[in-house]
């Protein structure tokens, strides 16, 4: 493999220069190929370097659709050879054998493929990964790579239960439970999954990925290995496990497909062993940029007005994994200059932020969320960032910080803006405190949206455009007989789902005088949401709706996360 490659990779930005020297470090004592090292170390996913070579060397990268679905040659290449030199022939015709190689640049098995078939060799570049799966289906005995490491684990019955820990914990430090673990963690960071559901039942063990807000079933292990890959977990987080019968939470830090990657760690124990879910946080991939979160031009200009007074609450409110803290984070980045001090209260710290003092609430040495904020007000904050506002000690001090002239920012769970109102209300804050604090109120959900690749307009039926209303949406001269609305198809991009990524569909609730009035008359959610909107509020559901007619997202995505009363409204 030629330095260019490193050079190649530093410079798409696949790799810090700091990275490749370290890598070069290592090369000089390891002896070993630049590119396989680049791969153990984590510090480059296989599709990069892939890229990286199809750039340099100006070759095809092979697509998953591209492979044969019956062996390309009538046996003059031996399986085992095929799969040492990580190579599978594509086509063989008049113009020579075209193959799929791990790598293209290997001149000893370009020679071979030569003498071998005495033909001119056309090469590609495949990916790893891919060219085992298709070797194995193609050659091998039809195994998963998941499949092929299981085979090599052996476990041992009749055991006390002292030994069996024992033996659990030396199972579970072993190469093939190592490698079966890492699999299911990089799997889960290439599919681009938040979450992974590890859950063991009485004759399986179930594997779970969340991908853009959505569970859906991947290979899984034997129900046989259940204790041995929760233990390599536990392992990894720095967990008991002796402890099966108590909840525990750990953190896992690992360079994963060229990423920095945290897993937030929790386990539970359940009926047939312990559920484990492993939050992921990639921190290259959040991007705190309001546009890209979905603010749409109007809501984000309210919200910004709100956001740069000099004091007042600012509450963002919805389910869990609506993305309120990432909403947070970023009004903190646009707010984080070198005049203002901030400081958070978060449990737990999801992204270290530069400049701003995060404080991680600890329960087990009485850090709580009011203790952490009765000492923070003392540090002489300009802004204040609480993670969530659970009980009235919380927001009480919130209260009187914004009283005291501190922006203060924090969540709520609730299902709108209004809502939020309320619930402050019924946990004993006083309603002239609420009015004098509340600056806004930003209620949001995710929406999947639309792979760009495959999705497929449709004319929306005249009845669904009255019904709904959908005229309204469409922009000013751009006015047709027919509404051209999308639908989810599903591609190789899209991992056939139809969708790609997430952002917020939201509505923005201002404190005006006379909602103020309507607050201290304690009128419940449903008249402050209508006068909300009676002012120009935007609601979620119409957000989604304007969303839905741009080609964002889909009507589906829509109802699938606004309630009913939402839509009625």
């Amino acid at each position: 493999m030629s330095v260019d490659l490193g050079e190649l990779l530093v410079a798409h930005q696949k790799l810090t220069d700091a990275d490749l020297q370290r890598a070069k470090r290592v090369q000089e004592g390891a002896g070993e190929a630049l590119d396989t090292l680049l791969l153990k170390l984590g510090l480059i996913s296989e599709r990069d370097l892939a890229e990286a070579l199809t750039a340099q060397l100006n070759l095809p990268l092979v697509r998953p659709a591209d492979y044969p679905e019956t062996p390309a040659t009538n046996g003059a290449l031996s399986p085992r050879f095929l799969k040492d030199a990580r190579v599978i022939p594509l086509a063989d015709d008049e113009q020579g054998l075209t193959v799929a190689m791990a790598n293209p640049t290997d001149e000893y098995v370009l020679s071979a493929l030569r003498l071998a078939t005495g033909k001119t060799i056309l090469p590609q570049v495949g990916i790893p990964s891919e060219l085992e799966a298709v070797f194995e289906r193609l050659y091998g005995s039809g195994r998963s790579a998941m499949g092929q490491i299981v085979d090599s684990i052996g476990l041992a019955d009749d055991l006390t239960d002292e030994e069996q820990i024992q033996h659990l914990k030396d199972l579970a430090s072993e190469a093939p439970v190592i490698r079966l673990v890492n699999l299911m963690i990089a799997r889960a960071v290439e599919s681009r999954a938040s979450d992974i559901h590890i859950e063991p039942f009485e004759n399986r063990l179930k594997v779970r990925y969340r991908v853009d807000g959505v569970l859906r079933e991947v290979e899984s292990p034997p129900s046989r290995l259940s204790a041995a890959v929760i233990s390599r977990i536990k392992i990894m987080a720095k967990l008991n496990i002796a402890e099966r019968r108590l909840p525990q939470d750990g953190r896992i830090q690992l360079r994963a497909h060229g990423k920095e990657i945290d897993l937030r760690v929790s386990t539970v124990p359940t009926l047939w062993g312990e559920s484990v879910v492993m939050r992921i946080l990639d921190k290259a991939s959040v991007v705190l940029d309001f546009p890209t979160l979905g603010f749409s031009p109007r809501t984000l200009e309210r919200f910004l007005h709100i956001l740069m007074m000099p004091h007042g609450i600012i509450v963002v409110t919805g389910p869990t994994g609506s993305g309120k803290t990432t909403t947070l984070y970023t009004a903190l980045q646009t707010l984080n200059t070198p005049e203002r001090k901030i400081l958070t209260v978060e449990d737990p710290v999801e992204y270290q932020l530069e400049g701003i003092n995060q404080i991680q609430v600890k329960a087990q040495i009485n850090l709580t969320f009011a203790n952490a904020l009765r000492s923070i007000v003392r540090q002489d904050p300009d802004v204040i960032m609480i993670g969530e506002m659970r009980d009235l000690e919380t927001a009480g001090i919130a209260v009187q910080s914004a009283l005291t002239g501190h922006m203060v920012l924090s969540t709520l769970h609730t299902n709108d803006a209004a809502g939020g109102i309320t619930r402050l209300m019924d946990m004993g804050v006083d309603d002239y405190l609420l009015t004098s604090t509340i600056n806004g109120i930003l209620a949001q959900r995710l929406v999947r949206l639309l792979c760009p690749h495959c999705r497929q307009p449709y004319e929306a039926l005249p009845e669904l455009v009255e019904e709904m209303r959908l005229r309204r949406f469409v922009e000013t001269g751009s006015e047709g007989n027919g509404i051209t609305l999308y639908k989810a198809v599903g591609c190789e991009l899209c991992g056939g789902t139809g969708y790609r990524g997430r952002a917020a569909i939201m509505e923005f609730l201002t404190m005006t005088d006379t909602l103020r009035r309507l607050v201290l008359k304690h009128a419940d959610a449903t008249v402050l949401q209508a006068e909300a909107q009676q002012e120009g509020m935007d609601t979620m559901y119409e957000d989604g709706l304007r969303k839905a007619v741009a080609g964002v997202t889909t009507l589906e995505e829509v109802l699938r996360v606004t309630t009913q009363q939402e839509q009625e409204a």
